[in-house]
């Protein structure tokens, strides 16, 4: 039989893009394999090795081989998976009602932009007059405690009075005095208008006058959950959500293999479902607990969202890279296969023409090359385009 010609080896840097226009469809490539000669899988005489493809290859077949040479490569490892975004926790909050009363108004809609202590709602609220009838009951009793503990300090200065006795009554003023600003506090805490507030201070008549929920931050009303007339209980029922989404939180799934790879300070690359755009971030946490159910490690990582682009619970790629960069062993992507047993191999090229499965462990993705942990040699050559006619072939 005519001995076949040699293959044509287009070697490069493993770090290099496959050839333009090398790309070969399947069906024509099986169509090749199928006119092989009947011979050309075995005969008499002695057998081939079952790693092995020996079949003779046209001129034509092998020109759409392409191969690339095994060579070290530096790069940075990197690790992809699935994440969730949700507001940044520093930057939101739940609004709790700060008193009890049916709600009167509703002053905000739902998306608006609040500032800080802005008014988002008035509570109608018998809690108010309470908290003035103690903070002016505090007052009083203040201003008194304060005036008998001057009083006994000028009589001690003149021995009319033991020292004990004079302590005991500025005590009781200090004491006083912590009562009053506590009932002012809680006065405050009702959320009262400042008008209203400076003619409580002022001793003066005060109409009942509403509690206001104030916006504890700056940021987006992106949840309402109370309408007029609703009755509130303080401390206990939910209001409203601000958050600042100018700046997110994605919770990335990372699995056991995968951590080491993975620390705090890594930068991060988010992209939604759509493609949209790419978002940047930064790892900020590194879970201490696995997911019993996932076998997966919550990761965080804190992204800027410019426009607002990613939503509380939307579905996100991640890609965090490592910040240490290391050397090792890359091949393209395609030029990885998997066998009956789902095992990872690659065709290698022999110096007789021949083309054998090499069983490889892998490492890290790197873009669209795959890092080879061992089973492979630097100066090896591997088919990195037309590695599956080659399998389709042996199958012959």
């Amino acid at each position: 039989m005519h001995e076949p010609s040699r293959p044509t080896v287009i070697a490069r840097s493993s770090a290099g893009s496959l050839r333009p226009g090398a790309r070969i469809l399947l069906g024509a490539l099986v169509a090749g394999a199928l006119a092989l000669p009947a011979a050309c899988g075995g005969g008499g005489g002695s057998g081939t090795p079952a790693d092995s493809t020996s079949s003779p290859l046209s001129a034509a077949q092998r020109s759409q081989l392409h191969l690339v040479t095994v060579e070290p490569d530096t790069f940075r490892a990197s690790v992809s998976t699935t994440g969730t975004v949700d507001f940044d926790g520093d930057r939101s909050t739940q609004v709790m009602a700060p008193i009890s009363g049916p709600v009167s108004r509703v002053l905000v809609s739902l998306g608006a932009r609040v500032r800080r202590g802005q008014p988002l709602a008035v509570v109608a609220s018998p809690d108010f007059a309470s908290a003035v009838a103690d903070y002016r009951k505090g007052v009083a009793e203040a201003t008194n405690a304060r005036r008998i503990a001057d009083m006994d300090r000028k009589l001690f200065a003149i021995d009319a009075i033991a020292r004990q006795e004079m302590q005991d009554a500025e005590t009781r003023a200090e004491a006083a005095e912590a009562d009053r600003d506590a009932a002012l506090q809680a006065l405050v805490s009702l959320g009262v208008d400042s008008a209203s507030l400076a003619a409580v201070r002022r001793g003066e008549p005060v109409t009942a006058a509403g509690g206001i929920i104030r916006a504890p931050l700056p940021g987006i009303l992106v949840e309402r959950l109370i309408t007029p007339g609703q009755l509130l209980e303080a401390g206990g029922t939910p209001c409203f959500t601000v958050a600042d989404v100018s700046r997110v939180w994605v919770q990335a799934h990372v699995f056991d293999t995968d951590l080491p790879n993975v620390q705090v300070g890594d930068s991060a690359e988010i992209r939604p479902t759509n493609g949209a755009d790419v978002y940047r971030g930064r790892v900020d946490n590194v879970g201490a607990e696995v997911d019993p159910d996932t076998r997966a490690t919550s990761v965080r990582v804190v992204a800027e969202n410019p426009g607002a682009g990613l939503k509380r619970g939307m579905y996100v790629q991640v890609t965090i890279l490592g910040r240490s960069a290391r050397t090792g062993l890359l091949v393209p992507s395609s030029a990885v296969l998997r066998d009956e047993d789902n095992l990872p191999f690659v065709f290698v090229a022999g110096d007789d023409g021949d083309y054998r499965r090499q069983l490889v462990k892998l490492g890290q993705e790197v873009g669209d090359r795959r890092e080879i942990a061992s089973g492979l040699q630097p100066g090896q050559r591997v088919v990195a385009e037309g590695a599956l006619f080659l399998q389709f072939a042996e199958a012959q």
